[in-house]
């Protein structure tokens, strides 16, 4: 007997017989017990593999774990949703221009970091995607009181401007700020006026992120109104009418929102 690992043996079985659409059989089993009356309900023994056919819900199942002590656990497990296709594959693969996030406990520390991302990742002889080293800024390490973003286009304009970091200097594109520890943006959605006619189709061509979010909420928009949330973004007279510019700039907002939610930045509140 596995003891206290029998609940959890039991949860990996049935969630691999889930994924394969298998029912496996119960080992160790030639004959079915006398002393259950077999006949009575629906209840089967698996002597033999069987097919657990696609139908029109997900699977579902129960396992039971009977612990030595008499206490019986009972956990019911659903088969998870297919995960859903990302437009990744369909978008340019340029993301435009990036930010490179660095912080320091001090002005000398933001420098050193800087010099060592300059160093260590941008300068070495196989060139980084520069999108994933903003990401890995972003997410993998603390945000210091003393801050830098360096924005670029190429590894090149990054390390230009990490050296300009580095030294002290300023150049376009480098932003500092000596920022407070532990707080948070709040975002605020802007109201009806803020429109214009290509606002977001820059950020739909050159972020993925911003397009699969966009993509998402053309089709939660789709059952509601009869016009398309890309078209109408570059339409000047569509964007004029209430009906189409509200709905638009929710969609426009939650897809930058989302951006920025990936690129580290998680607001304390939404507001608008």
């Amino acid at each position: 007997h596995t003891q206290s690992a029998a609940g959890v043996a039991g949860v990996i079985k049935m969630v691999m017989a889930m994924r394969h659409g298998m029912l496996p059989r119960t080992l160790h089993v030639d004959t079915p017990s006398s002393h259950v009356d077999w006949s009575a309900g629906a209840v089967q023994l698996l002597t033999e593999n069987q097919p657990w056919p696609e139908v029109d819900h997900p699977r579902r199942a129960g396992v039971s774990s009977f612990g030595i002590s008499g206490t019986n656990v009972h956990v019911i497990l659903e088969q998870a949703p297919e995960p859903v296709e990302t437009l990744d594959a369909q978008l340019p693969d340029s993301t435009g221009v990036v930010a490179l996030a660095l912080s320091g406990h001090d002005e000398p520390g933001l420098r050193a970091q800087a010099a060592a991302l300059l160093r260590e990742v941008l300068a070495g002889q196989q060139a980084p995607v520069l999108r994933d080293v903003a990401w890995s800024l972003v997410t993998t390490r603390s945000m210091l009181s003393h801050r830098a973003v360096v924005l670029a286009s190429d590894v090149d304009e990054a390390c230009a401007g990490l050296e300009a970091l580095a030294t002290g200097g300023g150049m376009a594109g480098v932003v500092r700020h000596e920022g407070r520890l532990g707080s948070r943006p709040v975002m605020v959605f802007p109201g009806q006026g803020s429109q214009w006619a290509g606002m977001a189709t820059e950020l739909v061509a050159a972020s993925p992120v911003f397009a699969q979010r966009m993509g998402e909420c053309a089709a939660a928009l789709g059952e509601f109104v009869e016009w398309d949330l890309f078209a109408v973004l570059s339409d000047e007279a569509a964007l004029e009418r209430v009906d189409v510019v509200q709905p638009a700039l929710w969609a426009v907002m939650v897809s930058l929102a989302e951006l920025w939610r990936v690129h580290g930045v998680e607001p304390a509140a939404v507001v608008g």
